[in-house]
Formats: C-alpha cells, sequence, structure tokens
C-alpha cells in the first residue's frame, strides 16, 4: 500500500482559513495533515468512538482524549471526529471519487 503524503503547497494546519485558532487546534490539524490519503480514506464517521481509537492505532489516552504534544488542551473524540471530517472534506476537495 502506497503512503501518499499531502501536497506541500497546501497548507492544512490553517484550514478553514480565517478562523481563529489556538495551539491545540494547529497541532490536532497539523497532526491529520501527517496522515496518508490512504489512511484517511479509510475512516468512516458511522463508526464507534472504540472504532476510530482503535483506528487511529490507539493514539487515545486511557481517558479518551488524543496524545497531542505540546498542546493547551484536550481534544476529545467529539472534536476529533469534527475536525478529522472537516480535514478529509478540505483534502479531498477536487478530487476524483
Amino acid at each position: 500500500m502506497s503512503k501518499s503524503k499531502p501536497k506541500a503547497e497546501i497548507n492544512y494546519e490553517t484550514m478553514p482559513a480565517g478562523m481563529a485558532m489556538d495551539e491545540t487546534d494547529v497541532n490536532l490539524r497539523a497532526y491529520f495533515s501527517r496522515m496518508s490519503d490512504e489512511k484517511l480514506a479509510e475512516y468512516r464517521p458511522n463508526w464507534t468512538d472504540d472504532e476510530v481509537i482503535a483506528w487511529d492505532d490507539e493514539n487515545f489516552r486511557d481517558d479518551g482524549t488524543l496524545f497531542l504534544t505540546c498542546s493547551e488542551r484536550d481534544v476529545e473524540i467529539e472534536e476529533y471526529r469534527r475536525v478529522l471530517v472537516e480535514h478529509i472534506r478540505f483534502r479531498f476537495a477536487g478530487k476524483a471519487k
């Protein structure tokens, strides 16, 4: 399986443009920007929280928050899902299905 990376000219860490973001917002978007297209294509919004956590190679702590270094606040599963779906929408916009 190919591990293609997103194109460098698109800065997924700052999208959506114009949104006031704290350090955690930027870190979470950077986290998703490093995932391969193939990995992101596997995601299914109808998965349970436990399935999402397992899909992310168990990068969540025991308390259900994402292990995200250098962040001001915790990222709960609800925010994780919301930003992930947003990231996928931006990343694959205009690509053939």
